[in-house]
């Protein structure tokens, strides 16, 4: 049975009536009464926003895992035969195909200090990186081959690499 509410609301929200969102009443220029059935748009507010909540929460898990997945570190301990050569031609060069590949130059220097142990090459530096398999496609791709040629001229390399923490 359809409940047709009348011209008088505080009636209307005594039956019960009010709040029934599938019908309407709706008068015409001659003023008589029409019927019109509406659409409930609840229903796709309500699922609209779960859809969004449900969006939101699967970004938030992606960036908390990407969070969670420490940095990858390189090391190199560089023994330098020419100082002023390798500083000119190469570091730069290396520091910036490093940056454009990714990576984080975090420290490169000569003022090293051993604390234990055996000593460390007088030249390190460190970079850090978002995964492993970045880091070997840096030091995989034609571009570093081609600066290491020059480096080679100037240096000896060790280089490793170290899984960070989780922060």
């Amino acid at each position: 049975m359809t409940h047709i509410p009348s011209d008088n609301r505080e009636a209307d929200w005594q039956n019960g009536l009010a709040d029934l969102p599938m019908v309407a009443v709706t008068r015409d220029h001659d003023g008589k009464r029409h019927l019109e059935e509406t659409v409930m748009k609840t229903h796709y507010t309500v699922t609209l926003a779960m859809l969004t909540g449900f969006g939101l929460g699967v970004i938030a898990v992606q960036t908390l895992h990407a969070q969670a997945k420490p940095p990858v570190y390189t090391v190199t301990e560089i023994e330098v035969s020419n100082v002023d050569a390798y500083i000119k031609e190469y570091a730069p060069a290396a520091q910036a195909l490093i940056r454009a590949s990714g990576g984080k130059v975090l420290a490169a220097g000569q003022n090293v200090t051993s604390l234990e142990g055996a000593p460390p090459a007088k030249r390190v530096a460190i970079q850090q990186w978002e995964s492993l398999e970045a880091a070997q496609k840096w030091r995989n791709s034609a571009e570093y081959k081609k600066n290491r040629e020059i480096g080679d001229k100037y240096a000896k390399f060790r280089a490793y690499a170290v899984e960070g923490l989780p922060q």
